[in-house]
């Protein structure tokens, strides 16, 4: 897998590089590439198994009691108990971690007999039990599909089970040929779903949502689907970071249109870094993968984000609203471990009392992700 050289974060700093979005001036263009560049991170990419990696069962054991229903169905407790695609494929990856065979059979199984009612091998993305039909919006969600394959994918490899492997193939595949548009101007691209979101759908399309590049799940899926470039997915993931941000220092939108071929943030959507774009630090961290200047402005969020970590403008950099839940101050806590060192929070393998669903998923992501590569960052 090719990993962007220093080269491109210093000529994008310049302003050089094939920028997809005007650079702003800058008055010491040296200095700043300095304080961007610094010394290379110690990352390592090389692909981790998650099967039995996750080592704190008070967590996870609360997560289960919290959010995973008896038959295997993971509410979002903040949006009106509804479920999706994504709760699915998140819960599952924690009980491979977890080594809990008899929950991920349950997450499996509610999953394919609710979300898989398409007439292809992808996953319908949100279920609501207050409906009839509960599944009103027959449409994917590519984050949520390759989150379920990558589950499957290690449950395959770590107990052993050829179905889950064959399961994993089939959706991993389909997910290749409906939703990645291969050879573009960008590279491989990975549209958000299979409608809505293609040039054909929007007058700014395509549009993309870099938090479905999960890069730690685009480094496991060769192990059954060999044929698709999941590498030169990962290198459009982390192109695409950078050419979305004007300056080195700007958080990417959630959603960006390319239009063009020009980065910008997508019409009818918050110009906000918020709850989507808030993983794409972690799924960097978690995969072990991206340089300094990629980090540079999750960093800076990080160092002012604390107990509140603040929603941003991604035009104007200013502050528009907090997260709610602490579970999300985890990423900007593992982000500050991968660049500069900084010891996690003693209590950081604790069960968040009083969150919800999604906050809570997130920190117990970010614990997996440390304990996998950053056990130097955990407190003794």
């Amino acid at each position: 897998m090719r990993i962007a050289s220093l080269a491109a974060p210093v000529l994008a700093a310049l302003g050089l590089a094939v920028a997809l979005a005007p650079a702003a001036p800058r008055a010491e263009p040296i200095a700043e590439i300095a304080a961007i560049v610094g010394v290379p991170l110690s990352l390592d990419a090389h692909k981790i198994k998650l099967g039995g990696a996750l080592r704190a069962p008070e967590a996870w054991s609360a997560y289960k009691k919290r959010f995973i229903a008896e038959q295997g169905r993971v509410i979002d407790t903040a949006n009106d108990q509804v479920s999706h695609s994504e709760g699915q494929g998140y819960a599952m990856l924690l009980a491979v971690a977890a080594n809990d065979r008899a929950t991920f059979d349950r997450l499996w199984g509610w999953t394919r007999a609710n979300l898989m009612v398409r007439n292809d091998e992808l996953v319908a993305w949100r279920f609501d039990p207050q409906r009839r039909p509960a599944v009103g919006d027959m449409n994917n969600a590519s984050d949520g599909d390759l989150l379920i394959a990558w589950a499957l994918a290690e449950a395959a490899e770590y107990w052993d089970d050829l179905p889950f492997r064959m399961a994993s193939r089939r959706i991993a595949v389909e997910l290749s040929r409906k939703v990645v548009l291969f050879k573009t101007k960008m590279g491989a691209l990975l549209l958000p779903a299979v409608a809505g979101f293609n040039a054909s759908d929007r007058s700014d399309g395509p549009v993309v949502n870099l938090s479905y590049y999960v890069f730690p799940a685009l480094a496991r899926l060769d192990s059954v689907a060999p044929e698709v470039d999941w590498a030169g997915l990962t290198q459009t993931g982390l192109d695409l970071l950078e050419a979305s941000r004007p300056t080195p220092q700007t958080l990417p939108a959630d959603w960006i249109a390319l239009e063009g071929w020009r980065a910008r943030p997508a019409e009818g959507f918050a110009p906000e870094f918020a709850y989507n774009a808030v993983r794409i630090p972690l799924y960097l961290a978690w995969a072990g993968v991206g340089e300094r200047a990629h980090y540079a402005p999750f960093l800076a969020w990080a160092q002012r984000a604390k107990a509140a970590p603040p929603i941003v403008d991604v035009a104007s950099g200013k502050e528009v609203g907090q997260f709610g839940g602490s579970g999300i101050a985890s990423i900007a806590a593992l982000v500050a471990c991968v660049v500069d060192g900084a010891k996690l929070p003693a209590d950081f393998a604790a069960p968040k009392a009083d969150e919800d669903y999604y906050p809570a998923t997130l920190h117990l992501l970010a614990l997996l992700a440390a304990q996998m590569r950053y056990s130097s960052c955990l407190a003794n």
